[in-house]
């Protein structure tokens, strides 16, 4: 892809999102649909005028590095641990009985042993852009019952980074044990050195030059990709390592004032990453994949919110909040995707399966923000009785 083509790409991209996400908010729908909409009208199995996917997946894989190290960012430990012990228990039992159905239904659907593991894995997690996005903030309910969420889908994201880390410790097509403990065993080393060069290096250097908001700015995003090379050349991932770039920071005071401004950035960077799986969803496929997509999204959907609810009433919670927060975490998460598309890339999944993932988390997050908008309270409710900042 040359320059020229770039600059067309890009300008097919984020004019045909801007237009897809002014639809989007006239009807209320949620915008990354709009950007996997877009995806699969302009891209190759479209009408193919975007077509270098590979070089799209590349530059949107940063904007999943950034969500992880924004995610670490506001990971306070002292936040999380007023929550944890409540909040442990539920994301665990949870995971665990979603895994359990989403293998379940894999198997009955004639995918293989390895291919049911990890789409039921993919299952265990609830997105955390549209369970956010969709929260209100303002009042005191909310308040509660956004902690608990953050909580949940928090513990969630730390399953989730230790199954990535699973999927990535093998060489292609195969899981090697091996490999995996030792990944595993470097891990406290390469946090305890992080922590280290922030203390004694990073935050002197803050502390000197914070009055240059572009030095912070700058030196925020070296550490972040930066970190995330390192720990893909040790043998984990770049999103591990960005997620601990993020933690590493979260407790210094500049760390917020980092995240408010990286977030732009990240936006950008995930339009494209909403806008490569559209695209890069293989419509001819549809066929094959659709009835036991409609299946696992239907159980999910319907099951989440009795499972999330049993648990809550079980830990205390009312019974409406419980409900509310069960609807709010009913779709999969975008961490799904990623797995998706790392199990693939490691030929640990097939087509099939990777697009039996992907089609099942596109269907959850419509339905999912549809049930939300429509009957609790949001920022873009339709309803003026349940509409809330």
């Amino acid at each position: 892809m040359d320059a020229s083509s770039i600059t067309f790409s890009f300008f097919l991209i984020f004019t045909g999102a801007a237009i897809l996400a002014t639809l989007a908010l006239y009807s209320r729908q949620p915008l990354l649909i709009a950007y996997i909409a877009l995806g699969a009208i302009i891209g190759p199995y479209g009408l193919n005028f975007v077509n270098d996917l590979a070089l799209l997946s590349d530059i949107s894989h940063v904007g999943i590095i950034f969500l992880l190290f924004l995610l670490g960012l506001d990971m306070q430990p002292q936040a999380l641990v007023s929550t944890m012990k409540k909040a442990t228990p539920i994301a665990i039992i949870s995971s665990l009985a979603f895994m359990g159905i989403g293998y379940v239904v894999s198997i009955a659907f004639g995918f293989s042993q390895a291919e049911s593991i990890i789409i039921g894995a993919a299952m265990m997690f609830s997105s955390t852009i549209i369970g956010i996005k969709l929260l209100p903030t303002t009042i005191l309910h909310h308040r509660h019952m956004g902690e608990m969420m953050i909580s949940l889908l928090l513990l969630q994201d730390v399953i989730a980074i230790f199954v990535l880390l699973v999927l990535l410790s093998g060489d292609v097509g195969q899981f090697d044990i091996t490999m995996m403990l030792k990944t595993i065993a470097a891990l406290p080393v390469f946090i305890a050195l992080s922590m280290l060069f922030v203390k004694y290096g990073l935050l002197k250097l803050i502390q000197k030059f914070d009055r240059f908001h572009e030095y912070i700015f700058l030196l925020a995003l070296g550490w972040c990709l930066g970190l995330a090379e390192a720990a893909h050349q040790v043998g984990l991932s770049a999103e591990i390592g960005a997620f601990i770039a993020g933690i590493s920071l979260a407790t210094s005071p500049i760390s917020q004032y980092i995240a408010v401004n990286l977030k732009p950035l990240r936006d950008f960077f995930l339009i494209l990453f909403f806008f490569s799986l559209g695209a890069r969803f293989d419509l001819a496929l549809l066929a094959d994949i659709i009835i036991p997509a409609v299946v696992l999204a239907a159980l999910m959907l319907t099951l989440k919110p009795v499972i999330f609810q049993f648990l809550l009433r079980n830990a205390s919670e009312k019974k409406v909040l419980a409900w509310d927060i069960g609807f709010r975490l009913g779709s999969i998460s975008e961490f799904s995707l990623l797995i998706a598309f790392v199990a693939f890339d490691a030929a640990l999944l097939g087509k099939n399966a990777s697009h039996l993932i992907q089609a099942t988390a596109i269907i959850t997050f419509l339905i999912s923000s549809y049930i939300v908008i429509f009957n609790y309270p949001t920022p873009i409710a339709l309803n003026d009785k349940l509409r809330r900042d």
